[in-house]
């Protein structure tokens, strides 16, 4: 017995890891639990020194002194204070007026805002329920599809987890050791195309089933002409204008992400105040649900590293890259298995406990393996999206049900979210045909041509060097330093 456990510790800790949370422990405290235990039976058994544990202060510390961090709080906070400020019902409202003549105007207008909160809010939980208050009852009034209806409203939310300033997309870049900015840039192209497919899945369905969307009645169409098109410059222009103060900034390298979200949280209250909607309730209740959540994900980060510690210092790493380096197919091989693994797991836990469990396995193999760690990382926030529709345990399932009327039954809602899990696997599917999607606009690594370096070594004044000290000329000189220098530097660039 203590002999397997010897040779197979680094599997049964995983293995419990995972049935703790399947019987419902909370994330932080099983993964914390087993890093601890587990690391005193490693030290018991021999496996680990007692010294373990005096690296665990450093490493809590590091994750509170982790300034990528900080932008977590920032986008949450800014997400809320818009959602509470009414943006969303105007938003839903002016969009609804100009798609109303069109057949399925009401989804489409619910599509192009969820992009558009997505991209402000980075909240999925914010986008769900406000679409759901607002929209679901208007769709249901003209007659729309139940399970179309539902579906787009989840899913459109489910967009602030892969458009900029995504939440998981700050949280993967940490986990994979890249810049946040980078992780927005890759992940811009992807986010919008995954829009453009829900749209054309609308499209679909009002071609060959026409009766489930239709268009708005001409008595419902409340705004025309000149007024519409004053509503949708005031409207619209706010949120345009905060995009870019937020995304355009860190595209252009003027701010960081977390200044980013520092100056996106303040154009938040500013256009609170400009619509004389911003009270001291509604910044208690913002700045209460913001403290909640973020320390929802350092608890959960400072339990990962307890338990990381734990799990690299028995080698888990390696048996880690062991199970998936030698997959056969190579890099196809382990992106296929890995994108499997997530989408199962992905049916019980949230996309906060794959990043922070399953990325930092799954990175240093993807690395390894010569993959892009942003190209990877982008395509595993495009997979984890589907865990906030994986019936029965989605997230914005949840969101929806919390807010949807009697009318609309639980199996709406699912089979609803079924369709558009299917388009998000297609994404996964896209990602990894055209990695460009991800790859562009991303800076390039310089590439230096080893052959075209020059090194000049300063001649000495003192004496000649091709005399001994005894004045004589040595009859063999020894190799060319910048021979040897230049032959070093070839070696290393052919590996």
């Amino acid at each position: 017995m203590i002999e397997f456990l010897t040779a197979n510790m680094a599997p049964i800790i995983f293995a419990f890891m995972v049935i703790f949370m399947l019987m419902g422990f909370p994330v932080a405290f099983a993964l914390a639990a087993n890093g601890v235990v587990f690391g005193l039976i490693g030290i018991e058994l021999g496996l680990l020194g007692p010294q373990l544990f005096q690296a665990m202060p450093d490493r809590i510390f590091g994750v509170m002194a982790n300034d990528t961090l900080l932008a977590i709080p920032f986008f949450t906070f800014m997400g809320l204070i818009l959602e509470r400020s009414g943006m969303a019902e105007d938003l839903l409202d002016t969009i609804g007026q100009l798609f109303g003549p069109v057949r399925g105007g009401l989804a489409y207008a619910v599509i192009f805002v969820g992009a558009l909160l997505a991209a402000t809010t980075g909240v999925v939980a914010a986008s769900v329920i406000s679409m759901g208050l607002i929209s679901l009852p208007i769709m249901m009034r003209y007659g729309y599809d139940k399970k179309l209806a539902t579906g787009v409203i989840a899913a459109s939310g489910t967009l602030a987890q892969i458009i900029p300033p995504s939440l998981v997309l700050i949280i993967m870049a940490d986990q994979l050791g890249r810049s946040v900015g980078d992780m927005y840039k890759g992940a811009f192209i992807p986010g919008f195309v995954l829009t453009g497919l829900y749209v054309g899945y609308v499209l679909l369905v009002t071609v060959f089933k026409p009766a489930s969307a239709p268009a708005l009645p001409p008595e419902a169409r409340t705004l025309r002409g000149g007024k519409l098109a004053l509503r949708v410059i005031t409207t619209l222009v706010p949120p345009l204008f905060l995009i870019f103060l937020v995304l355009g900034t860190i595209f252009l390298g003027i701010a960081t992400p977390t200044e980013g979200g520092a100056m996106g949280a303040t154009g938040a209250l500013a256009m609170a105040l400009a619509r004389k909607r911003l009270s001291w309730s509604l910044l208690k209740q913002a700045m209460e649900t913001t403290a909640k959540l973020t320390t929802f994900v350092i608890f959960i980060l400072v339990g990962a590293r307890v338990f990381s510690l734990t799990f690299y210092g028995v080698d888990g790493h390696r048996w880690v890259e062991h199970l998936l380096g030698d997959l056969p197919g190579g890099q196809i091989g382990f992106l296929i298995v890995a994108n499997v693994l997530i989408f199962l797991l992905a049916f019980f836990l949230d996309f906060f406990e794959l990043a922070f469990i399953v990325v930092p396995l799954l990175g240093p193999v993807a690395d390894k393996l010569g993959i892009d760690l942003i190209w990877f990382g982008v395509l595993l926030a495009v997979n984890m999206q589907t865990s906030f529709m994986h019936p029965p345990f989605g997230f914005a399932l949840f969101y929806l049900r919390s807010v949807a009327p009697a009318s609309v039954k639980t199996t709406d809602i699912y089979w609803g979210a079924v369709p558009f899990v299917g388009i998000q696997i297609i994404m996964v599917g896209l990602v990894i045909a055209f990695p460009q999607m991800v790859t562009f606009g991303l800076d390039k690594d310089a590439v230096v041509d080893v052959n075209s370096v020059v090194i000049d070594v300063p001649v000495s004044d003192y004496g000649d060097p091709t005399e001994t000290p005894g004045g004589e000329t040595p009859a063999a000189t020894e190799e060319d330093p910048n021979k040897a220098i230049m032959d070093a530097m070839n070696k290393e660039a052919e590996k």
